[in-house]
């Protein structure tokens, strides 16, 4: 994450929800300015960016989070990685044109979504989920049913002037500290 870019943690009294509010336009126009990708592909980045980053936000431990779309369109691979430092990088390849009113089923095509997670000690893990929904947030919220049972809400937005999004999630009933994820603090955490 850039200087400029921006994460804070949220706990809502009275509420078992935790949020994570980022913003990572700075390190969307970096990941991007290099390559001459088709304007979805840099949207979709910029989701992805937006994703990855509020996913390593709630790691209880130093490790990685890696969000990948692989698929059979045109748009054969996306990965983004971060980690628990929020340090954020991403590719994507490329094989076949890319209108720009393409969406994400029509870039990716019959695909799937993978999340690795890699804490430095212990074992890795891995989610893979179908892509059902429309948008790579819904996608996300499917993630998140099917693996973690936690119901969780992500809102993305990407635009001309940057890419950013919220996450909200109700908290475990009880944090056995299991795939890593944690509730967070009140502190908020610039970068």
């Amino acid at each position: 994450m850039s200087a400029q870019d921006q994460l804070h943690r949220y706990l809502f009294e009275n509420a078992a929800v935790r949020g994570e509010l980022v913003n990572v336009s700075d390190t969307w126009r970096e990941t991007v300015k290099n390559h001459d990708y088709p304007a979805p592909v840099k949207t979709l980045l910029g989701e992805m960016l937006v994703a990855t980053s509020l996913l390593t936000a709630t790691l209880k431990f130093d490790g990685e989070i890696t969000v990948q779309l692989q698929g059979d369109g045109p748009l054969s691979l996306a990965v983004i990685n971060g980690n628990n430092n929020q340090e954020l990088r991403g590719v994507a390849r490329i094989k076949g044109d890319i209108p720009d009113d393409s969406t994400l089923k029509s870039m990716v095509g019959n695909g799937y979504l993978v999340i690795t997670i890699s804490p430095e000690k212990g074992e890795r893990y891995q989610g893979v989920v179908g892509l059902e929904g429309e948008t790579l947030a819904e996608c996300l919220e499917d993630y998140f049913m099917r693996s973690e049972q936690l119901p969780t809400r992500l809102f993305i937005r990407t635009s001309d002037k940057g890419a950013a999004g919220i996450l909200l999630q109700v908290m475990p009933a009880q944090d056995t500290g299991e795939r890593g994820f944690r509730p967070s603090g009140n502190a908020d955490r610039n970068h």
